[in-house]
Protein backbone atom coordinates (compact mmCIF):
# COMPACT_ATOMS: atom_id res chain seq x y z
CA UNK A 1 0.00 0.00 0.00
CA UNK A 2 1.23 3.39 -1.18
CA UNK A 3 0.71 6.51 0.91
CA UNK A 4 0.47 10.14 0.77
CA UNK A 5 3.00 12.39 2.84
CA UNK A 6 0.52 15.38 3.84
CA UNK A 7 2.30 17.79 6.73
CA UNK A 8 4.72 14.83 7.82
CA UNK A 9 1.47 12.81 8.15
CA UNK A 10 1.70 9.42 6.10
CA UNK A 11 -1.75 8.32 5.29
CA UNK A 12 -2.68 5.25 2.87
CA UNK A 13 -3.70 6.36 0.05
CA UNK A 14 -6.36 4.46 -0.79
CA UNK A 15 -9.07 3.58 1.75
CA UNK A 16 -12.64 2.27 2.38
CA UNK A 17 -15.65 4.47 1.88
CA UNK A 18 -18.50 2.99 4.27
CA UNK A 19 -21.44 5.75 3.46
CA UNK A 20 -24.81 4.12 2.97
CA UNK A 21 -23.04 1.06 4.37
CA UNK A 22 -25.18 -0.69 7.71
CA UNK A 23 -25.91 -3.41 10.12
CA UNK A 24 -23.72 -7.11 9.34
CA UNK A 25 -23.17 -5.78 5.85
CA UNK A 26 -21.21 -2.83 6.90
CA UNK A 27 -18.89 -5.29 9.18
CA UNK A 28 -18.06 -7.53 6.96
CA UNK A 29 -16.68 -5.42 4.62
CA UNK A 30 -14.93 -3.56 7.09
CA UNK A 31 -13.38 -6.88 7.87
CA UNK A 32 -12.61 -7.90 4.48
CA UNK A 33 -11.14 -4.56 3.07
CA UNK A 34 -8.65 -5.39 6.23
CA UNK A 35 -7.83 -8.78 5.35
CA UNK A 36 -7.22 -7.77 2.01
CA UNK A 37 -4.46 -4.87 3.57
CA UNK A 38 -6.78 -1.56 4.12
CA UNK A 39 -5.77 0.46 6.41
CA UNK A 40 -7.95 3.38 6.06
CA UNK A 41 -11.41 3.12 6.86
CA UNK A 42 -14.04 5.99 6.48
CA UNK A 43 -17.14 6.98 8.51
CA UNK A 44 -19.35 9.43 9.62
CA UNK A 45 -22.25 10.23 12.56
CA UNK A 46 -24.56 10.79 9.54
CA UNK A 47 -23.85 7.57 8.10
CA UNK A 48 -25.22 5.62 11.12
CA UNK A 49 -22.42 2.83 11.13
CA UNK A 50 -20.16 3.35 13.58
CA UNK A 51 -20.39 0.88 15.57
CA UNK A 52 -20.34 -1.80 13.31
CA UNK A 53 -17.11 0.25 11.91
CA UNK A 54 -15.59 -0.16 15.32
CA UNK A 55 -16.67 -3.43 16.16
CA UNK A 56 -14.75 -4.82 12.87
CA UNK A 57 -11.56 -2.90 13.71
CA UNK A 58 -11.79 -3.86 17.43
CA UNK A 59 -11.83 -7.90 16.33
CA UNK A 60 -9.35 -7.87 13.42
CA UNK A 61 -6.16 -8.78 13.32
CA UNK A 62 -4.29 -5.67 12.52
CA UNK A 63 -3.25 -3.18 15.76
CA UNK A 64 -5.42 0.11 16.17
CA UNK A 65 -2.41 2.21 16.14
CA UNK A 66 -2.04 0.77 12.15
CA UNK A 67 -5.27 1.85 10.85
CA UNK A 68 -6.00 5.94 10.04
CA UNK A 69 -9.61 6.06 10.92
CA UNK A 70 -11.63 9.16 9.42
CA UNK A 71 -15.55 10.30 11.36
CA UNK A 72 -17.07 13.52 10.52
CA UNK A 73 -19.06 15.75 12.79
CA UNK A 74 -22.90 15.88 11.28
CA UNK A 75 -24.48 18.74 10.15
CA UNK A 76 -26.33 19.55 13.83
CA UNK A 77 -23.16 19.12 15.99
CA UNK A 78 -21.33 22.21 15.08
CA UNK A 79 -21.05 24.57 18.74
CA UNK A 80 -18.38 24.01 21.33
CA UNK A 81 -20.98 20.88 23.96
CA UNK A 82 -21.97 19.14 20.51
CA UNK A 83 -18.85 18.85 18.86
CA UNK A 84 -17.38 17.48 21.89
CA UNK A 85 -19.92 15.21 23.37
CA UNK A 86 -20.59 14.08 19.70
CA UNK A 87 -17.24 13.55 19.29
CA UNK A 88 -16.99 11.16 22.73
CA UNK A 89 -20.20 9.43 21.70
CA UNK A 90 -18.40 8.28 18.35
CA UNK A 91 -15.73 7.17 19.84
CA UNK A 92 -17.26 5.29 22.44
CA UNK A 93 -19.16 3.84 19.11
CA UNK A 94 -15.90 3.18 17.26
CA UNK A 95 -14.19 1.38 20.47
CA UNK A 96 -11.44 3.82 20.45
CA UNK A 97 -9.52 5.96 22.29
CA UNK A 98 -9.23 8.49 19.37
CA UNK A 99 -9.89 8.62 16.05
CA UNK A 100 -6.93 9.81 13.21
CA UNK A 101 -9.18 12.07 11.42
CA UNK A 102 -11.89 14.87 12.53
CA UNK A 103 -13.35 16.34 9.86
CA UNK A 104 -16.56 18.77 9.15
CA UNK A 105 -19.13 16.97 7.56
CA UNK A 106 -20.30 19.72 5.22
CA UNK A 107 -20.35 23.57 5.44
CA UNK A 108 -23.67 24.91 7.99
CA UNK A 109 -23.81 28.54 6.96
CA UNK A 110 -25.88 28.81 10.28
CA UNK A 111 -23.22 27.57 12.11
CA UNK A 112 -20.33 29.62 13.77
CA UNK A 113 -17.37 27.86 12.08
CA UNK A 114 -14.75 29.64 14.28
CA UNK A 115 -16.87 27.54 17.39
CA UNK A 116 -17.19 24.32 15.67
CA UNK A 117 -12.94 24.37 15.01
CA UNK A 118 -11.87 25.62 18.28
CA UNK A 119 -14.02 22.84 19.93
CA UNK A 120 -11.68 20.59 17.52
CA UNK A 121 -9.11 21.74 18.65
CA UNK A 122 -9.72 21.12 22.12
CA UNK A 123 -9.99 17.24 20.93
CA UNK A 124 -6.19 17.44 19.49
CA UNK A 125 -5.26 18.81 22.80
CA UNK A 126 -6.95 16.34 24.72
CA UNK A 127 -5.85 13.80 22.66
CA UNK A 128 -9.13 12.45 21.36
CA UNK A 129 -8.32 13.32 17.77
CA UNK A 130 -5.06 13.35 15.86
CA UNK A 131 -5.74 15.56 13.22
CA UNK A 132 -8.97 17.78 11.95
CA UNK A 133 -10.04 18.48 8.49
CA UNK A 134 -13.00 19.32 6.42
CA UNK A 135 -15.59 17.67 3.77
CA UNK A 136 -17.45 19.61 0.83
CA UNK A 137 -15.27 22.57 1.65
CA UNK A 138 -14.47 24.68 -1.49
CA UNK A 139 -11.48 26.86 -1.52
CA UNK A 140 -13.05 29.97 0.17
CA UNK A 141 -14.35 28.02 2.82
CA UNK A 142 -11.00 25.80 3.38
CA UNK A 143 -9.09 29.07 3.44
CA UNK A 144 -11.44 30.42 6.06
CA UNK A 145 -11.05 27.41 8.22
CA UNK A 146 -7.37 27.31 7.76
CA UNK A 147 -7.61 30.92 9.28
CA UNK A 148 -9.87 29.95 12.40
CA UNK A 149 -8.40 26.63 13.64
CA UNK A 150 -5.23 26.49 15.59
CA UNK A 151 -4.27 22.37 14.11
CA UNK A 152 -3.45 22.18 11.30
CA UNK A 153 -6.05 21.54 8.95
CA UNK A 154 -5.04 17.93 7.18
CA UNK A 155 -7.60 16.92 4.79
CA UNK A 156 -10.76 18.61 2.56
CA UNK A 157 -12.80 15.21 1.90
CA UNK A 158 -14.70 16.02 -1.69
CA UNK A 159 -16.21 14.03 -4.71
CA UNK A 160 -13.47 13.95 -7.29
CA UNK A 161 -13.36 11.58 -10.55
CA UNK A 162 -12.51 12.26 -13.99
CA UNK A 163 -15.53 13.61 -14.92
CA UNK A 164 -16.10 15.98 -12.20
CA UNK A 165 -13.10 19.01 -11.72
CA UNK A 166 -11.53 19.81 -9.02
CA UNK A 167 -8.82 21.54 -10.02
CA UNK A 168 -9.09 25.01 -8.50
CA UNK A 169 -9.82 23.33 -4.99
CA UNK A 170 -5.73 20.50 -5.66
CA UNK A 171 -3.91 23.82 -6.89
CA UNK A 172 -4.79 25.46 -3.29
CA UNK A 173 -4.18 21.77 -1.51
CA UNK A 174 -0.59 21.30 -3.13
CA UNK A 175 0.39 24.77 -2.66
CA UNK A 176 -0.79 25.05 1.20
CA UNK A 177 0.00 20.69 1.80
CA UNK A 178 -3.22 19.78 2.36
CA UNK A 179 -4.62 16.01 0.93
CA UNK A 180 -7.55 15.95 -1.22
CA UNK A 181 -9.28 12.95 -0.65
CA UNK A 182 -11.73 11.52 -3.28
CA UNK A 183 -14.96 10.47 -2.51
CA UNK A 184 -17.38 8.68 -5.10
CA UNK A 185 -13.96 8.13 -7.33
CA UNK A 186 -15.89 5.85 -9.68
CA UNK A 187 -18.29 8.79 -10.44
CA UNK A 188 -21.10 6.52 -8.72
CA UNK A 189 -20.60 3.78 -11.01
CA UNK A 190 -20.03 6.03 -14.17
CA UNK A 191 -16.57 5.16 -14.63
CA UNK A 192 -16.66 1.09 -14.68
CA UNK A 193 -17.99 1.51 -18.11
CA UNK A 194 -16.75 4.37 -19.61
CA UNK A 195 -15.02 3.73 -23.27
CA UNK A 196 -11.66 6.20 -22.61
CA UNK A 197 -10.92 4.22 -19.04
CA UNK A 198 -11.45 0.75 -20.68
CA UNK A 199 -9.18 1.50 -23.60
CA UNK A 200 -6.38 2.72 -21.31
CA UNK A 201 -6.95 -0.07 -18.99
CA UNK A 202 -6.46 -2.37 -21.97
CA UNK A 203 -2.78 -1.47 -22.32
CA UNK A 204 -1.94 -2.19 -18.48
CA UNK A 205 -4.03 -5.31 -18.39
CA UNK A 206 -6.73 -3.33 -15.45
CA UNK A 207 -10.19 -2.34 -15.77
CA UNK A 208 -11.82 1.11 -15.78
CA UNK A 209 -12.23 1.03 -12.49
CA UNK A 210 -8.61 0.67 -11.47
CA UNK A 211 -7.44 3.07 -14.09
CA UNK A 212 -10.09 5.77 -12.28
CA UNK A 213 -8.48 4.86 -9.21
CA UNK A 214 -5.00 4.98 -10.55
CA UNK A 215 -5.54 8.42 -12.01
CA UNK A 216 -6.55 9.88 -8.82
CA UNK A 217 -3.47 8.53 -6.80
CA UNK A 218 -1.11 9.22 -9.32
CA UNK A 219 -1.99 13.63 -8.62
CA UNK A 220 0.01 14.65 -5.60
CA UNK A 221 -1.91 15.27 -2.13
CA UNK A 222 -4.64 13.15 -3.19
CA UNK A 223 -6.41 9.98 -2.03
CA UNK A 224 -9.05 8.40 -2.57
CA UNK A 225 -11.96 6.07 -0.71
CA UNK A 226 -13.51 3.65 -3.11
CA UNK A 227 -16.75 1.69 -1.32
CA UNK A 228 -17.45 -1.55 -1.86
CA UNK A 229 -18.04 -4.72 -0.15
CA UNK A 230 -17.48 -7.41 -2.46
CA UNK A 231 -14.01 -9.35 -1.90
CA UNK A 232 -13.41 -8.77 -5.46
CA UNK A 233 -13.54 -5.20 -5.81
CA UNK A 234 -11.80 -4.76 -3.13
CA UNK A 235 -8.92 -6.42 -3.56
CA UNK A 236 -9.08 -5.06 -7.20
CA UNK A 237 -9.43 -1.61 -5.97
CA UNK A 238 -5.94 -2.00 -3.92
CA UNK A 239 -4.17 -3.23 -7.38
CA UNK A 240 -3.37 0.50 -8.98
CA UNK A 241 0.44 0.93 -7.33
CA UNK A 242 2.05 -1.68 -10.26
CA UNK A 243 1.30 1.02 -13.15
CA UNK A 244 1.95 4.67 -14.00
CA UNK A 245 0.09 6.53 -16.60
CA UNK A 246 1.78 8.79 -19.02
CA UNK A 247 0.76 12.41 -19.32
CA UNK A 248 -1.87 11.99 -21.89
CA UNK A 249 -3.52 9.39 -20.70
CA UNK A 250 -4.16 11.01 -17.35
CA UNK A 251 -5.01 14.39 -19.49
CA UNK A 252 -7.34 11.84 -21.69
CA UNK A 253 -9.02 10.59 -18.66
CA UNK A 254 -10.13 13.96 -17.17
CA UNK A 255 -13.56 14.81 -19.01
CA UNK A 256 -15.33 17.14 -16.30
CA UNK A 257 -18.93 16.59 -17.17
CA UNK A 258 -21.99 17.93 -14.90
CA UNK A 259 -24.05 15.81 -16.96
CA UNK A 260 -22.04 12.61 -16.97
CA UNK A 261 -21.94 13.46 -13.05
CA UNK A 262 -25.50 13.89 -12.92
CA UNK A 263 -26.48 10.98 -14.51
CA UNK A 264 -24.32 8.34 -12.78
CA UNK A 265 -25.53 9.36 -9.90
CA UNK A 266 -29.40 9.03 -10.50
CA UNK A 267 -29.31 5.77 -12.25
CA UNK A 268 -27.50 4.59 -9.05
CA UNK A 269 -30.44 5.69 -6.77
CA UNK A 270 -33.36 5.41 -9.03
CA UNK A 271 -35.72 2.26 -9.72
CA UNK A 272 -34.91 1.65 -13.19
Amino acid sequence: MEHVTIQGVSVPAIGLGTWRMTGPTCRRAVSTALDCGYRRVDTAQAYGNEREVGAAIDVADVDREDVFLTTKLDAGNRDRDSVLDSTRESLDKLRTEYVDLLLIHQPNPVADLSETLDAMDELVDEGSVEHIGVSNFGVERLHTARQHADAPILADQVQYHPFWDQTTLLDYCQINDIMLTAYSPLAHGGAVDDDVLRDVGARYGKTPAQVALRWLVQQENVSTIPKSTSPEHLEANLQVFDFELTDAEMDAIARPSLSRTASSFLRQRLPF
